[in-house]
C-alpha cells in the first residue's frame, strides 16, 4: 500500500514507517521538523528512513492547508497513518496556540485530505490524556472522557469528535488510538525517561512529581508500533449494535472506532526510576515536587478491546524497554 505516516521524524513515526518499509508498504513520511525538541534528533531518524527506495520525505506543516490538499491530490494515498501534533501536556499550559494550529486546524487539514481523496482508512493519534480527571481504573473507551484537564488533552478529545463526524458524515473509516505512556530508543527529549537518564549521567538531581506517588501504563514502542500497523490493517467498521438511546462512547452506527493502546500493566514511578539506576549503574539523586498542573496521578489502560480487534499484545517488560533505551542512548550520545 502507499501510506503517508505525518510526523515521520517523530519518535513513533520512524519506527512505525521502519516496520511498514520492511514490510514492503510505500511510505511518503511527512515532517515539519519544528524546534519543540533538538531537530538534529529529527533528522537522525529520518536518516535511518530515507536510504529505503520505498520512502520518500516531504517537508510540510499539516496546518499548511494549501500544501496539504496538494500533497494529498498528487499522491492519492490508500491509507493515512496520522502521527503529527504538538506534544507534551506542560508545553500546552505556556503556549496554547501551538496546539491549536498543529493538533486542530492541521487534524482539519488531514480529514479533508481523506476525504476528498478516497483514503480507506485513517489511523490518527489520540492520548490517554483524554481520560482527564477520571479516576476509576483501568481506563476503558467505555468511560465518558469528557473532562479534559490539559489543553493538549482537549484537542486530543476534539480530534475524536471530529474523526466522528467525517466517519458520519462521508463515511470515512477512522480509528483513534488512546497512547500511553511511550518509551523505547530514539524517544522524545521532553519524557521523563529521557531527562531522568540524561539527568543522571550528568550528576544532576531528577524532578520528581507528585513526590513520587504517580502510576504510569509504561509501553514499550515496539509493542505500540504492532498494534499501531494491525490497527491499520484492520478497516473500522460500523458496529451493527450501536444503541443511539444508550450511546457507547468508544462505538458508533458509523465506520468509527477509538481503542487505548498501553500496556495494561501501570508501574510505579520509583520502580520505573529504579529500573533506570539498575541498568545505568548509578543511583539518582532525587528532588522531589508537588504534582503539576495538567498531570494526573496515574494512567492505566484497559486494553480488551484492542486485543480483540487485532490480537494486540503487548509483550515487552519495563526492565528490559529501560535496558534498551539506555543501550541506544549511551551509543547514540556516546556516553
Amino acid at each position: 500500500m502507499k501510506i503517508l505516516v505525518t510526523g515521520a521524524a517523530g519518535f513513533i513515526g520512524m519506527h512505525t514507517s521502519e516496520v511498514l518499509l520492511a514490510r514492503g508498504d510505500e511510505v511518503v513520511g511527512l515532517d515539519n521538523l519544528n524546534d519543540y525538541y533538538d531537530p538534529t534528533l529529527k533528522e537522525a531518524r529520518l536518516a535511518r528512513l530515507t536510504p529505503n527506495a520505498n520512502f520518500r520525505f516531504v517537508k510540510l506543516d499539516v496546518a499548511d492547508r494549501p500544501g496539504m490538499e496538494a500533497l494529498f491530490a498528487a499522491e492519492k494515498f490508500d491509507r493515512v497513518i496520522h502521527l503529527a501534533a504538538q506534544a507534551g501536556v506542560r508545553y500546552s499550559l505556556e503556549n496554547p496556540h501551538a496546539y491549536v494550529d498543529s493538533n486542530l486546524v492541521g487534524f482539519m487539514n488531514i480529514l479533508e485530505g481523506c476525504r476528498h481523496n478516497q483514503v480507506a482508512h485513517l489511523v490518527y493519534a489520540s492520548s490517554s490524556s483524554v481520560y482527564g480527571g477520571n479516576t476509576l481504573m483501568p481506563f476503558s473507551e467505555h468511560h465518558s472522557v469528557d473532562h479534559p484537564i490539559s489543553m493538549y488533552a482537549a484537542t486530543k478529545k476534539a480530534n475524536e469528535l471530529m474523526a466522528h463526524t467525517y466517519s458520519h458524515l462521508f463515511g470515512l473509516p477512522t480509528t483513534g488510538l488512546r497512547f500511553f505512556t511511550v518509551y523505547g530508543p530514539w524517544g522524545r527529549p521532553d519524557m521523563a525517561l529521557f531527562l531522568f537518564t540524561k539527568a543522571i549521567l550528568e550528576g544532576r538531581p531528577i524532578d520528581v512529581f507528585n513526590h513520587g506517588r504517580m502510576r504510569r501504563d509504561f509501553t514499550y514502542i515496539d509493542d505500540i508500533v504492532q498494534g499501531v500497523v494491525r490497527t491499520m490493517d484492520r478497516v473500522a467498521e460500523p458496529d451493527v449494535d450501536f444503541n443511539p438511546d444508550q450511546p457507547d462512547p468508544g462505538r458508533s452506527k458509523a465506520p468509527f472506532r477509538v481503542f487505548n493502546i498501553g500496556n495494561h500493566n501501570p508501574v510505579e514511578l520509583m520502580a520505573f526510576i529504579e529500573a533506570i539506576e539498575s541498568a545505568l549503574g548509578q543511583p539518582a539523586e532525587k528532588n522531589f515536587l508537588p504534582m503539576q498542573d495538567g498531570d494526573v496521578p496515574a494512567t492505566y489502560a484497559d486494553t480488551a478491546e484492542l486485543q480483540q480487534w487485532t490480537a494486540f499484545q503487548p509483550a515487552t517488560p519495563v526492565t528490559e524497554g529501560v535496558s534498551r533505551f539506555i543501550a541506544w542512548y549511551r551509543g547514540y550520545y556516546q556516553v
